[in-house]
């Protein structure tokens, strides 16, 4: 009798968990549209379409969050890609520029939705997760606490591009991803950088009217001219340098692993080659080289020689295609600077910046707070950028917003996920591949703090997610050894 009220229990309090779910997810089909209909007639005509576009991108985030969590990935990383597309549109449709727009929100608001799977599942996050989490948490509230008082609403929405991309940790510490589904992630993104590098290469060529209202009304003199052949190309995203992060960061695994290449295959690849060429960002390959330095040198002699053979074909793939696309004296110009960086304008001028911010960060060490430097400065600004809204060195930026005590903190966890990271590579298993992506990605993103800060925002939410895929498969080995019901499924699919 007891065999048969469990039997009839359990299912039970299924049954009641699917409805609750069933009707949870009815209100909100319900109660949002209403909402967003509301709010929408109180907005002037302008707000009005940015917060419908706004909405129509949360509700797909909403309801993966709820039913699929482990899709919800993919799809913010489309919203990171497209939103500044989606932004120029808009205001190219109106005809109005502005400077600061609704539809900047919209990959943070996307990414917020990963604390619906957090918090669902927050229980199974293991102590060596909620000790780097905690590590963070520190940095963040001290420089939270610093911004408010001395920057603040600037301070809320930077906070917001710190907090986005580090909720990749508790979210890989809680969904247990198998291979497979690092693998399709991998692959979903790596079809939407082939996407963006296919749309940049466009704009290259053509300069769609969209992007040169934005560029004659932007005024970042940096970044070319609007007209064919003269633009340092920014694709969908909002700049050549963040166009540059999310193309290399998907280049890497594609070069590395087959699997990881995406629809295109080696096609995609050269595509996304191509594009990052017309960004002129050299920083980027210095990140793509230390990338595949790391990833070479941690893997098994048999893994070395197949990767340095893939590297060659792109090398010389590349050595006969630049010299045939349009532009390409300027390309090849700009490329040529690597090798004599002591004679570039950029070198020098960050070196300057060195030499010039050292001392009032010794001068400082409460720090200025979150808020004081990057794209947050426009924030009760006229939406122009602060005095350190360019900073082109990552190490002062951190040290300049977090101080020293947040600072420790900061690099301190920075410390702590290196540890695990190594730990997994030295444990030789067959998730060790995403082992050693992840330490590729840490290496990387320490690389190019030598040109900026990349923690927070896009390139801050690539780094976690690529680091995050390496520690979820550390999560899937002490399952297995726990004999959790997931387990035997991954052996199968990993022997596969």
């Amino acid at each position: 009798m007891s065999r048969n009220e469990n039997s009839l229990t359990l299912p039970s309090l299924a049954t009641l968990k699917t409805a609750g779910n069933t009707w949870a997810l009815a209100a909100i089909c319900l109660v949002l549209p209403l909402a967003i209909g509301f709010a929408s007639a109180k907005l002037s005509p302008a707000n009005s379409l940015q917060g419908a576009i706004l909405a129509g991108v949360l509700f797909p985030a909403f309801l993966l969050a709820l039913l699929k969590p482990r899709l919800l990935l993919a799809y913010t990383l489309l919203i990171w890609a497209i939103a500044p597309e989606l932004r120029r549109i808009s205001d190219w449709s109106e005809g109005v520029y502005h400077s600061v727009s609704m539809l900047s929100l919209a990959p943070l608001l996307t990414g917020a939705t990963l604390a619906i799977p957090v918090l669902r599942e927050i229980h199974k996050i293991k102590k060596p997760s909620a000790r780097i989490i905690l590590l963070f948490g520190t940095a963040l509230i001290y420089g939270a606490l610093i911004g408010l008082a001395k920057n603040g609403m600037s301070s809320v929405y930077d906070l917001a591009n710190y907090l986005v991309p580090l909720m990749l940790i508790p979210y890989f510490a809680v969904m247990r991803f198998t291979a497979k589904d690092i693998d399709r992630l991998l692959y979903d993104y790596a079809n939407i950088a082939v996407l963006v590098s296919i749309y940049g290469i466009v704009q290259y060529l053509v300069v769609p009217p969209w992007d040169a209202f934005w560029m004659n009304h932007a005024e970042m003199i940096s970044i070319g001219f609007p007209v064919p052949l003269e633009i340092r190309v920014f694709s969908t995203l909002n700049s050549p340098g963040p166009a540059a992060a999310f193309l290399v960061f998907a280049l890497v695994p594609m070069i590395l692993e087959k699997r990881w290449q995406g629809t295109l295959r080696w096609v995609g690849v050269m595509l996304v080659v191509v594009c990052l060429l017309t960004t002129l960002v050299r920083a980027a390959w210095l990140v793509l080289l230390v990338m595949l330095l790391v990833y070479i040198a941690s893997s098994p002699s048999k893994g070395k020689w197949k990767t340095l053979l893939q590297l060659i074909f792109v090398a010389a793939a590349l050595f006969w295609i630049v010299p045939k696309l349009p532009g390409a004296e300027g390309l090849v110009a700009r490329m040529e600077t690597l090798g004599s960086v002591q004679e570039d304008h950029s070198y020098n001028e960050r070196l300057d910046l060195w030499q010039r911010m050292v001392p009032m960060v010794i001068s400082d060490p409460v720090g200025r707070g979150i808020g004081s430097v990057g794209q947050g400065t426009k924030i009760g600004n006229g939406g122009e950028l602060g005095e350190y809204g360019n900073m082109d060195n990552g190490f002062i930026a951190l040290l300049l917003t977090f101080g020293a005590l947040g600072g420790l903190f900061f690099f301190w966890a920075l410390g702590a996920v290196l540890k695990q990271i190594v730990t997994r590579v030295t444990s030789r298993d067959s998730l060790q591949p995403y082992a050693r992506l992840s330490l590729a990605a840490w290496m990387g993103a320490v690389a190019t703090l030598m040109s900026d800060n990349g923690f927070p925002g896009l390139k801050g939410y690539l780094i976690w997610m690529l680091i995050g895929l390496g520690l979820s498969g550390k999560e899937i080995i002490e399952s297995r050894k726990k004999g959790a019901p997931h387990a035997a499924i991954e052996r199968k699919i990993t022997s596969g």
